[in-house]
């Protein structure tokens, strides 16, 4: 598995590993349930999906998962992943999503995520980065905010779910 490492000194991002299954069931919530996975996940579904991520960062594929991690020890503390092809983005638009385990929510840790993986989106060609949130979903919005997304536009998912688009452009980054 390709190792990439992006830090700030207080967050560290990794690709998800197979070894992270446990913290992550631990960690799943309603909110995470209803903001970023849709379902309850069981352990036959975790090792499933780490396995794929760690074959898309096997193969350069599209996703690119990653954990949050904090402290020396980086601790699992939520994931944050970009999906260079998803179905409504233009060419050069790369998704971002990104959840935080409860223990570890409103300490500043989702804002300092987006920004690393923005850069990281930048450096793997992302022209412009897209974070779609629920209108309720207050939280991830102001995120998208301090990270200098600006709200664009509002769709709505093939199940009728309505979603408003932060985007942000990478070039400028450059």
């Amino acid at each position: 598995m390709r190792e990439v490492k992006l830090s700030d000194g207080i967050v560290t991002l990794s690709p998800l590993r197979p070894s992270d299954a446990e913290v992550h069931l631990a960690g799943e919530d309603e909110e995470l349930v209803r903001w970023l996975s849709g379902g309850h996940s069981t352990r036959e579904g975790v090792d499933a999906y780490l396995r794929h991520c760690q074959e898309q960062w096997n193969t350069s594929g599209p996703l690119r998962a990653f954990g949050i991690r904090v402290g020396t020890d980086e601790v699992l503390a939520g994931t944050i992943d970009l999906r260079f092809t998803v179905a409504g983005l233009g060419p050069g638009q790369v998704n971002v999503a990104y959840g935080l385990y409860p223990p570890w929510r409103g300490r500043g840790l989702a804002t300092r995520a987006v920004l690393l993986i923005s850069g990281y989106a930048a450096a793997e060609g992302g022209k412009e980065a897209v974070i779609r949130v629920e209108p309720e979903n207050a939280a991830s919005a102001a995120v998208a905010r301090r990270c200098g997304y600006l709200p664009d536009k509002h769709t709505q998912g093939e199940d009728g779910t309505r979603f408003d688009w932060y985007v942000r452009d990478l070039r400028l980054d450059d």
